[in-house]
């Protein structure tokens, strides 16, 4: 018998919310950058410079492109998705991945060609100040940008927080280049250059990865399965729980669970049992759907006094 939580399908009104709120400061935040960037590098002609103004106009498309994709994954279910839009937001965050894997290319590009011409040294206190400007700003990007990812639980919001702070290493290690530059050797705004570009593609992978789970059904963490297990088993009626299957449905788990219950029960309470243990999973953090196949106890000494020495199984 195969039973399914029938949930309000409106989307979170908190949630739009607070991926508004992220997104505005997203935004806002990565167009000041870029611009100021883009136009000190191009005065004063620093390889660290250029490669973090690189990462910043990549943020600006990304950042635009995630509004997109995070307004689509808001949508409601409807007849070409009848579990919802959920996919799109990790679709959002490869998005991020790919624009942070071009700002990598182009970063460390230009910190070849530099290093072949020998390098320069960078005069000016105007590369120290916005680099030193962005860092704080992007800091504070990423406390507050995490800060709603977790409680948003937003992959594609997550992966941007992990990109500001990507940003802040980068601003701090052209930082130094451009300094190592005027007193140690010219040579040392290119290799900050070629630094920054290798922070930012192995920040790039991590995205890749994780996004990749999302969208590819992997599985919740062994920590989330146990915690399923336990809610579940926890409702009145239930014998145990001798099957959990998860898999991500985007950002959130869908949730398929086995549970044993007395077979002699009636109907209308076993279907009762079934969706109490959907209301409690799904009120886990992190569980967008459950569904609940019950089945008859077939094991006689298997009663409720066994549940603890029995043990649940999961998958």
């Amino acid at each position: 018998m195969q039973m399914q939580s029938v949930r309000d399908a409106r989307p979170n009104p908190q949630r739009r919310r607070l991926l508004r709120r992220a997104l505005i400061i997203t935004v806002v935040g990565n167009v000041g950058l870029a611009i100021g960037k883009a136009a000190v590098a191009a005065v004063t002609g620093s390889a660290a410079l250029y490669a973090d103004a690189a990462n910043s106009v990549s943020d600006v498309f990304y950042s635009l492109l995630m509004t997109v994709g995070l307004w689509i994954a808001q949508k409601p279910p409807d007849e070409s998705h009848p579990q919802g839009h959920s996919r799109f937001e990790p679709l959002a965050g490869m998005v991020v991945a790919g624009a942070m894997t071009l700002a990598a290319y182009e970063a460390a590009r230009m910190a070849v060609s530099r290093f072949i011409i020998g390098g320069s040294a960078i005069s000016g206190s105007w590369p120290t100040i916005i680099l030193a400007v962005s860092a704080a700003i992007k800091g504070l990007m990423y406390l507050v940008t995490h800060r709603i990812a977790v409680k948003a639980v937003s992959p594609a919001l997550d992966a941007t927080a992990q990109d500001h702070l990507s940003d802040v290493l980068t601003s701090i290690a052209a930082f130094a280049g451009i300094l190592g530059s005027r007193f140690i050797h010219p040579i040392a705004d290119p290799i900050a250059g070629a630094l920054v570009a290798i922070w930012i593609a192995k920040s790039a992978l991590e995205v890749w990865q994780e996004n990749v789970r999302y969208i590819t059904g992997g599985s919740a963490s062994a920590e989330l399965r146990e915690e399923i297990v336990q809610a579940a088993a926890a409702v009145k009626g239930v014998i145990r729980v001798h099957q959990v299957i998860t898999e991500h449905a985007g950002p959130e788990i869908v949730a398929d669970l086995h549970v044993n219950i007395d077979g002699s029960l009636p109907f209308s309470d076993a279907h009762a049992i079934s969706d109490e243990v959907c209301v409690v999973v799904e009120a886990l953090t992190g569980i967008d759907r459950a569904y609940v196949h019950i089945e008859p106890c077939e094991v006689p000494e298997c009663d409720e006094e066994d549940v603890a020495s029995l043990g649940p199984s999961t998958v």
